[in-house]
């Protein structure tokens, strides 16, 4: 299963590199149920996995004026600062089981389900649209801020880089056109993702051997997805993030409600 996993792990690079989103929701599952790590320090790694990814892809996306300053500044300062807030704080905090009435809800659950919820809803949004405002020229930048901070806040929640909350929003709310999405949510994604696993080194003891190893996996996959994402429609990218989603989201509730 390790060695499936790390080729796995090659494939969350090029889907980065494509469609600036989706590596949290490969790699936690990857992390979890591939490797065998608990769901805390599987979202800790992936934290570190695509936040480092997403920036060496942001910085080749830049060399090609695939960045909007204005809409990442605002949106990943925001962010950034909800994530951290939230790492550090709020995760810690939650107990290891939750009490309702008679139901017992452990961390894990918790978390896993407010992932799959996240990560249909957005799927949803991309798919169920035919066009967002970016791609009929439609900008509106003032919901930025708040949107930001709210997505910050549900990205360190489940411990995810957030490019499936963060690309659709800054097609919503930014109204920029997908591509360019793409190259200011890898920024984006990375500010948020280290920021989010400085929080979690504080905390948790970490495998940096390990880490290293998958991280420049990841790595290798973003330099082959760059390479063909100048070859690929904006349409079909889009497509893609969103089908990509759903059966991610599917393999983890078939995992965890059957296996």
């Amino acid at each position: 299963m390790e060695i499936i996993g790390y080729i796995s792990l090659i494939f969350i690079g090029i889907v980065l590199s494509l469609i600036g989103g989706g590596g949290s929701i490969l790699s936690i599952p990857i992390l979890v149920y591939l490797f065998s790590l608990d769901v805390i320090t599987a979202s800790s790694y992936s934290l570190f996995i695509v936040g480092t990814t997403s920036l060496i892809g942001a910085w080749l996306k830049q060399k090609e004026h695939r960045f909007n300053t204005r809409s990442g500044i605002t949106f990943g300062l925001c962010s950034a600062i909800a994530i951290f807030c939230t790492r550090t704080w709020i995760i810690p905090s939650i107990p290891e089981e939750l009490f309702l009435g008679e139901l017992i809800i452990t961390k894990r659950i918790l978390i896993m389900t407010v992932f799959v919820l996240l990560a249909t809803a957005s799927a949803l949004t991309i798919l169920l649209k035919n066009n967002l405002p970016g791609e009929r020229g439609e900008a509106n930048s003032k919901l930025l801020a708040p949107a930001g901070f709210g997505t910050g806040m549900l990205v360190g929640f489940v411990g995810a880089g957030g490019g499936f909350l963060v690309l659709p929003s800054l097609t919503l709310f930014a109204g920029l056109p997908f591509k360019l999405a793409i190259g200011t949510t890898l920024v984006i994604i990375g500010i948020n993702s280290l920021l989010g696993f400085l929080g979690d080194v504080m905390i948790y003891n970490m495998n940096w051997t390990f880490l290293l190893i998958i991280t420049s996996l990841s790595i290798l996959g973003m330099l082959v997805g760059n390479f063909y994402s100048r070859r690929v429609d904006a349409m079909h990218l889009r497509r893609s993030f969103g089908w990509i989603v759903l059966t991610i989201v599917l393999g983890v509730l078939f995992t965890e409600l059957i296996l």
